[in-house]
């Protein structure tokens, strides 16, 4: 059931971030703040395909 997600900056849209997460109790993108290393600073990251 867990699958592998990847998160994506949405200022620069750069890819930063490989997550695991379950999709039965999580169905809907999931949104995190997470450190941007080309922004340099905290953004929000979200769920890409």
């Amino acid at each position: 059931m867990r699958v592998n997600i990847t998160l994506a900056c949405t200022e620069c849209g750069e890819r930063n971030y490989i997550s695991k997460k379950n999709r039965r109790n999580n169905p809907e993108r999931l949104e995190m703040k997470k450190y941007c290393s080309r922004e340099r600073k905290q953004t929000l990251h979200r769920e890409t395909k």
